[in-house]
Formats: structure tokens, sequence, C-alpha cells
């Protein structure tokens, strides 16, 4: 299964996303998506989950949760958009990510960046895609596309939205 994966888009869809995330299966949308004309704009690549951001007004938090977890090829996902990262999770996130640590943990907000797994969870996967919109202090706009199979996660592709894209 390959899945895209998106955050902080803040009203705008790189046009790129539409090659990028051809071929993929879903499309996991991590906040502040800004409009829900992006994520009609993405529903035409693929079906779309995803979550809402500080930032997303009232149209996208009616259509969005806060938290969407969900099971995907025999891995556990859990989605947000302020999430912290693996030294330093956020407070409102910390306590279940002890207690039930996904196999996934998908975040945006911080407009950074970073995938990593976290030891001290099990080896949880951390994903934040960083931002693939144009506001905000981050320099370039990124997403990932995600292989996952068979309850392993196959490879995290790191897709530079205005350059080539890097496997990691």
């Amino acid at each position: 299964m390959l899945i895209g994966i998106i955050s902080d888009t803040h009203g705008y869809l790189h046009p790129a996303v539409h090659n990028d995330f051809a071929g993929v299966d879903l499309i996991l949308h991590a906040g502040d998506a800004g409009t829900v004309a992006v994520i009609d704009e993405l529903a035409t690549i693929a079906p779309v989950k995803g979550v809402y951001g500080n930032v997303d007004g009232m149209d996208v938090r009616q259509i969005w949760p806060e938290h969407e977890r969900l099971e995907l090829e025999g891995l556990q996902f859990w989605m947000t958009h302020i999430g912290g990262r693996p030294e330093r999770y956020d407070s409102r996130v910390s306590a279940e990510l002890r207690e039930d640590p996904p196999d996934v943990f998908i975040c945006g907000h911080s407009h950074i960046l970073r995938i990593e797994r976290d030891d001290k969870l099990g080896r949880m996967l951390f994903i934040n895609p960083g931002a693939a919109g144009r506001q905000g202090l981050h320099r370039v706009k990124t997403c990932v596309r995600l292989h996952v199979e068979s309850g392993v996660v196959q490879q995290a592709e790191v897709i530079h939205l205005d350059q080539e894209q890097q496997g990691l």
C-alpha cells in the first residue's frame, strides 16, 4: 500500500502533488489544510483522511476530527496536528502515546520535516511530513510517500515539491 502524507497546506496545494501522489492508495493530511477546496482537490488523486489543525476553520473541523486512529496493512496509525517531537511530545498526546503507542505516529504543525524511530515507544515510527503550503518559515515544501506492506513499513520517501525527490 502506498500512502501519501502531507500537512500544513494552508489553502494551497502545490501542483506537483498531483504527480507525486499519483498511484497512492490513500492520502493522509496531518492538519492545517486551510480550505475544503484543498481537501476536495486531494480527493481527486486518492481517498483522503485527515485531521484539523490549529488554524483550520469550522468548515474543515466539521469534516475532520482532531485525532484519527486507523489500521492500515496491519499497522496502527495515529494522526493529529499538534504532536510535538520524540524528545518532547505535546502534553495533549504524551500520556496516550506512552500507554498505547501506535506503530506510526503522524503529526504536522511545526513545518519541520522529520522521520525517525522512537526507541522509547517500541520503535514507533514518527513522521512529520513538513509543510507543503506557502505560509510559514519553511524554505522547502515537502511531503512523504510511505510504502507499507503486511505490517511492515518498507520505505518512507521524502518528496521535495520544488526539487527532485529523495528516498530514505
